[in-house]
């Protein structure tokens, strides 16, 4: 069983299931409301602990009824709590999220998000040191993202950055991150380029990773499937068909899987394959973390040992 930390956000999201986006200065009638667990950190731990990994979480929830109802969640789906701190001088972090049929729109209000700090890094470092491969993303403070991701490089691991949600990415962070995973939109404000269609991505694809020959690119591309680069010629690796009930935690999903597939050393061809379909059937339930698979359900499909 490998070793997975992941060090991000935890939050408590709040669905509301809405026939459209509403305008700005709108208001309009919802459907149904709904509370469960989120924040990339907490949805990437949840996907890689259903895939049969050993998973530890470190990130700070607020001491109040969203975050033990966060802890409580993790523990009965096997993820180590141990690093989570609960403070009170916060709340919990929240995200609202606009639902409709195809799609969702996200508001994350941080909370404890942001207490998530280098000293809480430090606090748990042998948890990091004795770890595979490191997940992180950007919902917690960025000084907190380089340093864990420099620890964990200096020791060893190997590393996940998912660039969400976007922003300006420091060289020291791109130095630590063996893996950066950003969606489409996210691949164009990381390369300050807009893409017209497949083949400005791809071509932006093979400049990027020239530049940061360091850093695996995987971009990942919704329905069109995963992308990256080897031997200057981007290859895509193709998503299975399901019928799509919500996409909320499909990139978390890719994400926690891919830290299965790399930390059991799978050919980058296998992982991404892997990554891409556990995110697929991920989408085939409601709620961020409700449809994340199991190996068995993924082994199914691609008969990985």
């Amino acid at each position: 069983m490998k070793k997975v930390v992941v060090v991000g956000s935890l939050n408590m999201d709040l669905v509301m299931e809405v026939n459209r986006i509403p305008k700005i200065g709108e208001t309009i009638k919802g459907d149904e409301m709904s509370y469960l667990i989120g924040g990339k950190g907490s949805n990437q731990a949840v996907a890689a602990c259903r895939l049969g990994n050993e998973v530890s979480m470190i990130g700070c929830v607020g001491k109040d009824t969203f975050g033990d109802k966060i802890l409580k969640h993790l523990k009965e789906e096997g993820v180590n709590v141990n690093g989570i701190k609960s403070d009170e001088a916060t709340f919990t972090g929240i995200a609202t999220i606009f639902k409709t049929k195809n799609d969702n729109s996200i508001v994350v209000i941080p909370g404890a998000n942001d207490f998530c700090d280098k000293n809480l890094i430090d606090e748990n470092i042998e948890t990091i040191k004795s770890a595979d491969i490191l997940v992180t993303q950007l919902e917690i403070p960025m000084e907190t993202v380089e340093y864990a991701l420099k620890v964990a490089k200096e020791n060893g691991v190997k590393t996940i950055l998912n660039p969400a949600p976007a922003r300006e990415i420091s060289k020291e962070i791109l130095k630590n991150a063996d893996f950066i995973t950003p969606n489409e939109t996210e691949f164009e404000i990381i390369s300050n380029k807009t893409f017209k269609d497949g083949n400005e991505l791809e071509e932006a694809m093979i400049a990027w990773q020239n530049e940061n020959p360091s850093t695996r690119l995987v971009v990942t591309r919704g329905k069109d499937g995963s992308s990256y680069v080897e031997e200057n010629k981007v290859e895509t690796m193709k998503t299975i068909k399901v019928d799509v009930v919500d996409t909320t935690g499909a990139g978390d999903t890719f994400n926690g899987a891919l830290a299965h597939g790399v930390s059991h050393n799978l050919l980058m061809n296998e992982a991404v394959t892997f990554a891409g379909t556990a995110a697929s059937l991920s989408v085939t339930k409601f709620g961020a973390q409700t449809g994340m698979p199991k190996f068995e359900e993924v082994n199914k499909i691609l008969n990985v040992k």
